[in-house]
């Protein structure tokens, strides 16, 4: 049973239609980027909670969520009607393996990362460890149109910061603009045209790909990567595939 703590929203902020970042308020016990924490409320005399990963880095404030309001969703129809000062439960310890401590050094880091998975790998960029560790970093995001690619000023400052380390490869689905790609990920990598728009060959010997999103593009993406070689990263047999699934 979760032991919650009490938040505050500092503030609300809508993306599109229903991709909403909420900024809260509240004790946490320390984490590491990439990991997630329980947000609940009251719903009719009930809890009702469900894990968001933190997108904000370890020590900074407030917490961030980064989410999508699930159509007649119980929990996320009552988040996105929540306003600057009201209360909101957390829980104060973090959670999950989506971390660079559990990811070998190599070479390259690839994050793939669909939608509102697209959060852990923010939190992770906003630390030194990404670019300590690996001489080139790229992400890849993926969503359906061009409302849907939130954060685009954050990750911008990451490409100015890190301008000789730092690859961003945004993908569309349902649009075509000059700059995204288009398709999905999986087949971008099956047609080469994924490792011919960053430059850079996915190999097992200088690659580790995280892959975080809806979980028909991490088993797809899982699949085409191990056709190539690579195997899924485990504690007992270190591989170079690193995977959490959204919802």
């Amino acid at each position: 049973m979760a032991i919650w703590k009490s938040g505050k929203v500092v503030k609300q902020k809508q993306w599109s239609s229903n991709l909403h970042s909420l900024y809260v308020e509240s004790e946490l016990e320390p984490f590491e980027a990439g990991q997630f924490v329980k947000i609940g409320l009251d719903i009719n005399g009930e809890v009702v909670g469900r894990p968001y990963s933190l997108v904000n880095p370890p020590g900074s404030s407030p917490l961030e969520f980064y989410y999508i309001n699930v159509p007649n969703g119980i929990l996320t129809s009552h988040l996105v009607e929540l306003k600057t000062g009201d209360t909101i439960l957390v829980e104060p310890r973090a959670h999950g393996f989506l971390i660079l401590d559990e990811v070998p050094v190599s070479k390259h880091l690839w994050m793939m990362a669909t939608g509102t998975g697209v959060g852990p790998f923010l939190s992770i960029l906003s630390t030194d460890k990404p670019w300590q560790r690996y001489e080139r970093v790229i992400l890849v995001y993926a969503v359906r149109t061009i409302t849907e690619l939130s954060y685009q000023d954050k990750i911008l400052q990451f490409l100015a910061k890190h301008t000789e380390q730092f690859i961003y490869i945004p993908f569309l689905s349902r649009e075509m603009r000059d700059f995204t790609m288009t398709g999905r990920i999986p087949q971008a990598i099956v047609d080469g045209r994924l490792e011919q728009r960053a430059g850079i060959t996915i190999t097992s010997d200088n690659s580790q790909i995280m892959l975080c999103g809806n979980p028909q593009m991490v088993k797809d993406t899982t699949n085409t990567l191990i056709d190539r070689g690579l195997i899924k990263n485990r504690r007992v047999l270190p591989g170079q595939i690193t995977m959490e699934n959204y919802w």
